[in-house]
């Protein structure tokens, strides 16, 4: 058994139906994935987590369920997932699917049932008001993309429904134990078909206070449900939730290791993308220093793009306009007031030493790291798609035909696929980087085998070590076999940097961005522009 194989992943996110075609109808599928779980499995991944594939009308990008016990069926069918976590399990490689029970779809038997009639036994799964209360709008994520309201009248039943997202989201009243059971239902289904666990999407909101619903205690005690749940059926299976809160927080949906086993990081997220704008590393340094000391079932979830926008929320409004000025200066490239709706790779102007230096910076932040689809080439953004959209274009993985997604006709991909400019489908693909032994695919191949060498990183509490210039940052990790040093330049200047460490003898440089001088303690420590080293102590090579 190993109950802790999360602290030492490396997680790659993808949508199947962006991800590969094998049936050529323009939809990508779990027979195309079964096909690229070798690519995968040479990336160096061991876990993928899966956008979701329910049954869905597919208004938000398949977080609108109508049907949690099917997969959709332009991707397959259970069959077909059923073999999918077989090839990916006999690869090494675990599965994590997500678990959208904040709200359904208008479309799910649940909610046609409950809009019909006040006394349906399922009007309770959601949340109504007979008037739209006078703080609407308090919790509307999309803003303007949802009128700024989280109440949508029902015409039939004369009462208004309450959705955190799109009106056609209604929100489960989380307080009814009908619902609990059915979320049981749901996530029981999904063990048994092997899955490693589950990404819970919007976890604050499926506790709030909505409309006139009561929890009978602590909120938080369904998550302790879920966690028992689930660790009784598969002790290795973990709950990885969506959580956009300060650190102070962050405690609160840990628990006493009874609650979640891993929170998505947003708060380093947020002033790792400061620190780049800044080119400075005080930003990150104040960050990593705000954060809690866990417990070792307890870790942080490091990422730095998703299928989202870059919500930037966290940040104050003139931070946040700072990394927009930098990385997101026209309107057309920001959404929902607080977001840029761009891939890495175009935000840091396609540069390979930037890019370099904020992955070799995912893989050794304290935590797991967690990548995105297309992340390893260097992909790039639609722009002309609406909202989202943008960053989630297909999978390019070589130079022909909709760059080998799909045999469709380009007019029915699922989604755009870059055809022109530096991030074009002919330039920018999985098998001309694969020959490329310089390209970032073959780069980001080594560097995910190097960081499974230094496993203290996910495994050992962290130090921040002071450093005498502000472009510098200097972490170190120690367990009881083995320490790690990693230091950063976030400048575009060469410097020479003195670091305060006592026990700094002993170390051999495994990766960096260029050639240096032996590690001399006695001497100021070199790196060059967006420059990164990774040492390890000696007695790991005796």
């Amino acid at each position: 058994m190993n109950k802790h194989w999360y602290k030492k992943a490396v997680i790659y996110s993808l949508d199947v139906e962006d991800f590969m075609d094998a049936d050529g109808d323009g939809v990508g599928d779990f027979q195309g994935l079964i096909e690229r779980i070798p690519y995968l499995s040479a990336l160096g991944i061991d876990c993928i987590w899966l956008l979701p594939f329910y049954g869905s009308p597919n208004k938000d990008d398949g977080y609108d369920v109508s049907n949690y016990f099917e997969v959709d069926e332009r991707l397959g069918n259970l069959g077909d997932f059923a073999e999918f976590v077989d090839a990916a399990t006999k690869a090494g490689i675990r599965i994590l699917v997500d678990l959208v029970i904040n709200h359904t779809s208008v479309k799910h038997p649940w909610f046609i049932e409950a809009s019909k009639d006040k006394a349906s036994k399922y009007r309770n799964f959601y949340i109504w008001a007979d008037e739209k209360p006078a703080d609407d709008g308090k919790h509307a994520i999309f803003g303007p993309d949802q009128g700024y309201s989280n109440w949508e009248y029902s015409r039939k039943t004369k009462q208004w429904y309450y959705h955190t997202f799109y009106n056609d989201q209604p929100d489960l009243n989380m307080t009814n134990p009908g619902v609990q059971e059915e979320v049981f239902r749901i996530i029981n289904f999904w063990l048994k078909l092997g899955i490693a666990g589950f990404r819970v999407d919007a976890a604050p909101h499926i506790i709030r206070q909505k409309g006139n619903q009561k929890f009978d205690g602590d909120p938080h005690d369904i998550f302790r449900k879920i966690r028992q749940f689930v660790s009784e059926r598969n002790p290795e299976a973990v709950l990885l939730a969506e959580v956009n809160v300060k650190p102070n927080q962050y405690s609160h949906f840990f628990g006493d290791d009874d609650q979640m086993h891993m929170l998505f990081n947003f708060y380093v997220n947020n002033y790792t993308f400061l620190a780049f704008a800044q080119e400075k590393a005080t930003p990150l340094l104040k960050a990593l220093s705000h954060l809690p000391t866990l417990s070792y079932n307890q870790q942080m979830a490091n990422f730095l793009r998703n299928h989202d926008e870059l919500n930037l929320g966290q940040l104050t409004d003139k931070e946040r306009e700072e990394v927009f000025e930098v990385f997101a200066p026209d309107e057309g490239m920001r959404i929902f007031d607080r977001g840029i709706r761009r891939r890495l790779a175009p935000m840091l102007q396609n540069d390979r030493k930037k890019l370099e230096l904020a992955y070799s910076l995912l893989l050794t932040l304290p935590g797991t790291p967690v990548f995105r689809y297309g992340q390893e080439l260097g992909m790039g953004e639609a722009l002309s798609k609406e909202g989202r959209g943008s960053v989630r274009t297909v999978m390019q993985w070589h130079g022909g035909k909709n760059g080998g997604f799909s045999k469709a006709d380009s007019e029915n991909l699922i989604e755009d696929i870059i055809t022109k400019g530096p991030y074009g489908y002919k330039k920018v693909n999985a098998k001309a980087e694969s020959l490329d032994a310089n390209s970032l695919l073959n780069w980001m191949m080594r560097a995910i085998r190097i960081r499974k060498q230094l496993s203290e990183i996910g495994d050992a509490n962290f130090k921040i070590i002071e450093a005498d210039s502000d472009s510098v940052m200097a972490i170190k990790y120690e367990s009881a076999h083995a320490c790690a040093l990693i230091l950063h330049n976030f400048s575009g200047n060469d410097v020479h940097v003195k670091i305060e460490m006592e026990d700094i003898n002993g170390y051999l440089e495994v990766f960096s961005n260029e050639s240096y001088e032996e590690f001399n303690p006695k001497k100021t420590i070199q790196l060059s522009a967006f420059g990164y080293r990774w040492m390890q102590k000696r007695e790991l090579f005796d």
